[in-house]
């Protein structure tokens, strides 16, 4: 498996780049905010991080594709498109978004997110945005979620099946899953069924963690790698037995420090456990 993150370095220079992801030791990246008119400087990107070994693990789609404007819903469709045409020039592993909402708010929780007819719109989405492009080596993935679909491992069966592309395939954050005191404390289980049931499909992960906490009900935090109740053994053996190419994302922290931290305590796991991880060169 490989280990990325955000670098802190502002810069457009490919081979400056490639040497802060080198500094920060991850051998796998979130993409570059390129102008996918620059094919240039795309291409030097995708050359400078072949060279040093260095994979781009995911292309970021961030929008609403099932919108209840029709205007903003075609627009994020579009979006969804070129970025995945992105992906596919940069040489990313994935293009990932999450299904959208029903609602005003793009990544917000509404009771119609998971009505089967927006099951079926979201097959349907996935399908135009897939079919525009015709991936040949990156996938167009959906985030796993709490409430719009995927957010089960059952769902994201389904949808694999509904949506019959080959260039659609998965894109895992199990912390996302946890959405009970039963998965959380039982997240050993949801892990290994996430791997056994999804892991031929799964092409980038994100690395997060969860905390419980109780007053008069409960509350789920998401916290820094190793502060939580993720089973990071157990979710690292099983992300070993992909393929040696798959990415760990870190994301959602608030600075280079933590970042490190989380680094750090994710290859200390790895490392009690007897797990190779790909390492910077």
């Amino acid at each position: 498996m490989r280990l990325g993150g955000p670098i802190f370095v502002d810069t457009k220079d490919p081979i400056e780049w490639v040497k802060a992801h080198k500094a920060a030791g991850y051998t796998a990246a979130y993409s570059p905010a390129l102008d996918i008119r620059d094919e240039k400087l795309i291409q030097a990107y995708k050359k400078e991080a072949e060279k040093a070994d260095l994979l781009i693990a995911e292309v970021g789609a961030w929008s609403n594709p099932i919108d209840l404007d029709d205007d903003k819903r075609l627009k994020a469709i579009n979006y969804c498109q070129e970025r995945l045409e992105y992906a596919e020039m940069l040489g990313a592993k994935c293009c990932v978004n999450i299904a959208g909402a029903r609602g005003e708010i793009w990544n917000e929780a509404y009771a119609a997110n998971l009505s089967e007819d927006t099951f079926a719109l979201i097959v349907d989405t996935i399908r135009s945005i897939v079919d525009a492009v015709k991936p040949q080596h990156t996938f167009y993935t959906l985030e796993t979620m709490q409430w719009v679909f995927p957010d089960s491992v059952e769902s994201y069966v389904r949808l694999i099946k509904a949506i019959d592309r080959k260039s659609f395939a998965v894109h895992l954050d199990p912390v996302n899953l946890i959405v009970s005191p039963r998965s959380y404390f039982q997240n050993a289980a949801l892990l290994t069924e996430c791997f056994t049931e999804l892991g031929p499909y799964i092409k980038s992960c994100h690395a997060k963690d969860i905390k419980l906490t109780t007053h008069s009900s409960f509350h789920l935090d998401e916290v820094i790698p190793g502060s939580g109740a993720l089973d990071y053994q157990v979710f690292l053996k099983q992300l070993n037995g992909l393929h040696r190419d798959t990415p760990l994302m870190l994301e959602h922290l608030s600075s280079e420090a933590e970042y490190i931290k989380a680094a750090n305590y994710i290859r200390s796991v790895a490392e009690k456990a007897g797990i190779q991880m790909e390492e910077s060169k």
